[in-house]
């Protein structure tokens, strides 16, 4: 495994056909897979998040193999990444994700088929159905603070960790719509940005876990879960 800091050159910052190629999410992903892809039969082994520094983009990655700027627009620093971790270990984390609920909808002939919600818009629906007038509503920040831990913590033990309530702040809820260069086909993601403290209760599937990545949109910049220790 190998850990990079991705960030632009100055002299591409002032590139406007750059800057054309990085207007939205789908855009960026495109940028990280021309930095991995080695053919057109490559498939992702690589997780990646988005940051800004000094108001241009960069990205941290966590690759199988090691990037490579071919068109000589980034900075890249690279080093092997092989995490020693064991059993009770707490860490520090930094995750973002893109956290959904599924839901069985039964029509009227029997027939059933599922439809997807972030986990906010999801608690959103259950208060209106509920028929909660929204004066007495959580305000958003505690229902991205509720949902979010709560999507969380019910994965935690698949991925090898342990998560209290008191030791993770979710926040920075985003909904994102972008269109897929084929097809025009319309993609619909929402993020939300826990850090917190965890601990591992399994080394190996959080080792894992640390490859693989958390939840859906992995190759739109979700679900590195990023770590160190305390």
């Amino acid at each position: 495994m190998y850990f990079s800091k991705i960030s632009l050159q100055p002299r591409a910052s002032d590139d406007p056909i750059f800057w054309s190629g990085m207007g939205t999410t789908y855009q960026a992903h495109h940028r990280v897979w021309d930095l991995f892809s080695d053919g057109p039969d490559r498939e992702r082994d690589f997780l990646y998040r988005q940051e800004y520094t000094t108001g241009l983009p960069a990205f941290i990655c966590v690759s199988a193999r090691t990037p490579d700027d071919r068109h000589g627009m980034w900075n890249v620093a690279t080093k092997e990444y092989a995490p020693v971790l064991h059993e009770g270990q707490r860490l520090r984390f930094s995750l973002r994700a893109n956290p959904i609920r599924t839901r069985w909808i039964e029509e009227t002939d029997g027939k059933k088929y599922h439809k997807r919600h972030d986990v906010v818009m999801d608690r959103k629906k259950r208060l209106r159905d509920e028929s909660i007038p929204k004066s007495e509503w959580p305000d958003l920040q505690q229902i991205v603070q509720d949902e979010g831990y709560e999507w969380l913590a019910s994965r935690a033990d698949e991925h090898g960790f342990f998560v209290s309530p008191a030791d993770v702040v979710a926040g920075g809820y985003v909904q994102q719509k972008f269109l897929k260069k084929k097809g025009k086909h319309l993609i619909q993601i929402s993020t939300i940005d826990f850090d917190g403290i965890l601990k591992v209760i399994d080394p190996e599937k959080m080792f894992t876990t640390l490859m693989d990545g958390i939840g859906p949109s992995k190759g739109f910049g979700c679900g590195l879960l990023l770590v160190k220790p305390v």
